[in-house]
C-alpha cells in the first residue's frame, strides 16, 4: 500500500529532474555545465566505452577517423524536406551544453575529427574539457570575390587549428555551374600555401570531373554519395544537374546525389582520398544501409551529422562495416 501511494503521487518537475539525474551517465554528468569555471576531472577520468578505436586513414600528415562528425548538426543546418518545425526543434534540443556533451561522446567513441562547421565549439571543447578533436573547415569561394578577401578567409579557417581545408561544396557547385573552374584552381593553390592538405567538395559529379580535367591540384575530394532507394528521392525523370541550387519539380530539399551509379564509377578512376557526405540522404536512409553502401562503393571516409543519442550505435556500426569491406573495387587511398 505504501508503494502504491508513493507511485500515485504526481510527477513534479523536481522529482523528474532528480530521477533523470540518477539515470544520467557519469561522463555526461561530468560536463553538465559549460558556463563559467566547469570542472572536467570526471570527464577526463571517464574510460572510453568503445571496444576498439575507429580505423583511421591519412590525409596529409593528419590521422583521421574514417567516420567523421558532420558539422550540420553542430551549426544547425537542418535538411527537413517539408517539415516546418525541425529547425526550432533542433535549437530547443541542441543547447550549448548538449553540443559539448555530443563532442565528448564522439571523442569517447573514437571519432577524432569534426567536418565542415563548428570550429568555435571544437576549440571550446578542447580548451575547457581537455579534448583532442580535430577540425576540417570549409572555404567559401565565389567568382566575384577578391584574392585578398579569399586570402583573409583562408587564414581565418587555418587559424581554427584546421588539419585540412576544402572548398565548400556549395561554392564549387556554383563555380562549376558558372564555368569558373579557374577560381577553384586559384582557391586551392592559395590554401595549399599554408602547408595543409586541401580538398574540393561538391554535390555535383561535374565538380570532381572538372577538377580532374583541368588539373586542379587538390589533395582529396568531398563528394555526396547515397542511394536513391528512399520514398522522397526525386524521380529519375525529373532529376537535373544543380537542382539542389535552383530547385525544380520533384525536389523538396531531399536529394544530393542525383546519379549515384555514375559517381561510384567515376570515383573509381580517382587516385585521391574521398570523403563521402550526405550518405544518409539527410536522414532518409538508415545508417545500417547507408554505411555499407558508401564504404563498399569507394568512400575512404564518411562525414555524418549525428545527435548525441546516435553516436555510439553509429560508431559501433562503422567499426563493423569497415572491417567487412576490406576487399572492394576501389582500393583505399587514405
Amino acid at each position: 500500500m505504501k508503494e502504491q501511494r508513493r507511485l500515485a503521487q504526481p510527477l513534479t518537475r523536481r522529482s523528474f529532474i532528480e530521477r533523470s539525474t540518477l539515470a544520467a551517465t557519469s561522463a555526461i554528468a561530468a560536463i553538465s555545465s559549460v558556463r563559467g569555471a566547469a570542472t572536467v576531472a570526471a570527464a577526463e577520468a571517464a574510460p572510453s566505452t568503445s571496444p576498439d578505436p575507429i580505423p583511421c586513414g591519412r590525409i596529409g600528415k593528419a590521422s583521421i577517423s574514417r567516420l567523421l562528425l558532420g558539422g550540420n548538426l553542430i551549426g544547425g543546418w537542418m535538411h527537413a524536406r517539408d517539415l516546418k518545425y525541425s529547425g526550432a526543434l533542433f535549437r530547443a534540443y541542441v543547447t550549448e551544453q548538449k553540443l559539448m556533451e555530443t563532442l565528448h561522446l564522439a571523442e569517447q567513441q573514437g571519432i577524432n575529427t569534426v567536418f565542415e562547421t563548428g570550429a568555435d565549439y571544437v576549440a571550446r571543447y578542447n580548451r575547457e574539457f581537455n579534448g583532442h578533436l580535430q577540425i576540417i573547415p570549409h572555404i567559401e569561394v565565389s567568382a566575384g570575390q577578391s584574392d585578398q578577401v579569399l586570402s583573409d578567409h583562408i587564414k581565418q579557417q587555418v587559424d581554427t587549428g584546421a588539419v585540412a581545408l576544402y572548398v565548400w561544396g556549395v561554392s564549387a557547385d556554383q563555380l562549376i555551374q558558372a564555368g569558373a573552374v579557374d577560381r577553384i584552381h586559384k582557391a586551392v593553390e592559395m590554401a595549399k600555401g599554408n602547408g595543409l592538405p586541401v580538398g574540393v567538395g561538391g554535390h555535383s559529379l561535374l565538380v570532381p570531373m572538372a577538377c580532374e580535367k583541368h588539373h586542379v591540384p587538390c589533395d582529396f575530394y568531398v563528394k555526396t554519395l547515397h542511394s536513391d532507394d528512399y520514398p522522397s528521392a526525386t524521380p529519375k525523370a525529373l532529376r537535373k544537374e544543380f537542382i539542389w541550387l535552383n530547385g525544380g519539380e520533384g525536389w523538396y530539399d531531399n536529394m544530393w546525389c542525383i546519379n549515384p551509379e555514375e559517381t561510384i564509377a567515376f570515383m573509381k578512376t580517382i587516385t585521391k582520398p574521398w570523403i563521402a557526405f550526405k550518405v544518409l540522404a539527410a536522414g532518409a536512409i538508415y545508417p545500417r544501409e547507408a554505411f555499407p553502401y558508401a564504404f563498399k562503393n569507394g568512400a575512404d571516409f564518411i562525414a555524418v551529422g549525428m545527435f548525441d543519442f546516435q553516436i555510439k550505435e553509429n560508431c559501433d556500426l562503422a567499426r563493423k562495416v569497415i572491417r567487412l569491406v576490406q576487399n572492394r573495387e576501389r582500393p583505399s587511398l587514405a
